[in-house]
């Protein structure tokens, strides 16, 4: 472990980033998945979760939606669900170098077995950002983190749709950032297991280029009613930020 403020702990390979909003920080390992823009701008999309909520998010990893949304909406509680030994124990450092230990909770377990650890029907939110890729696409040579942070091996869009409307209060509002290409998956899931789409937001890298991202939101046991929002445009042409982007980064 090296110290950090005095305190051990980073260990090899990890760094600490500033988030640039509210003093937050977060570790990151260079050698694993480090989060991106899409994990920053879910937390910016779910930002009208309610004061005081009790909120979850599946697939946790790093532990960045979790850290920004204890600024954002200032829940009454954050339960993060990470099934890679070694990447909760860093969110949860991570947690501990923000001081948010008495509001986000890391459990280092399977999203399939919630059902034996936690409550039905008993949060406000869920965040995801899950991986995307289905199994045996894409490339698998990849390191086992890598792997598992992108590609549907420990969990695929079924078992994420399946828990959080098991989890979900009635009402209850649901956040996802996916690839457009798996939409028609994403809505007919969706409704299966009674998340109702209610808002989409596509994100495009620059305005020549097609959207590469899906942000949307479902309600619990709502009816049904789709709105859509204008597309975030991510870059200018001379790759840039745009202002929408730097307004989400806080700058």
């Amino acid at each position: 472990m090296r110290l950090y403020g005095g305190v051990n702990i980073l260990k090899d390979n990890e760094r600490i980033d500033d988030l640039e909003f509210h003093n937050l920080k977060i570790i990151q390992n260079k050698s694993w998945f480090c989060f991106g823009i899409d994990a920053v701008i879910l937390s910016d999309f779910a930002k009208n979760i309610k004061h005081n909520s009790d909120i979850i998010d599946l697939c946790s990893g790093t532990g960045i939606i979790s850290i920004l949304l204890s600024k954002k909406v200032f829940p009454k509680s954050i339960t993060a669900i990470e099934i890679q030994k070694d990447v909760a124990e860093m969110s949860e450092r991570s947690i501990k170098l923000n001081n948010l230990q008495d509001i986000i909770k890391v459990y280092n377990t399977d999203l399939n077995s919630l059902g034996n650890l936690l409550k039905n029907n008993s949060f406000d939110s869920i965040v995801t950002n899950p991986p995307y890729k289905e199994l045996n696409t894409g490339i698998q040579s990849e390191s086992l983190n890598k792997l598992i942070s992108r590609h549907e091996i420990k969990c695929n869009l079924d078992d994420i749709l399946r828990i959080s409307s098991q989890l979900l209060k009635n009402n209850g509002s649901f956040y996802m950032v996916h690839r457009p290409n798996r939409i028609c998956d994403i809505i007919c899931t969706m409704r299966k297991y009674n998340l109702e789409p209610k808002l989409i937001k596509f994100v495009q890298p620059n305005i020549n280029k097609p959207p590469n991202l899906l942000l949307i939101k479902g309600v619990k046991n709502a009816k049904p009613f789709l709105k859509f929002e204008n597309n975030l445009i991510l870059y200018n042409l001379d790759g840039s930020y745009t202002n929408e982007v730097l307004k989400i980064y806080n700058k």
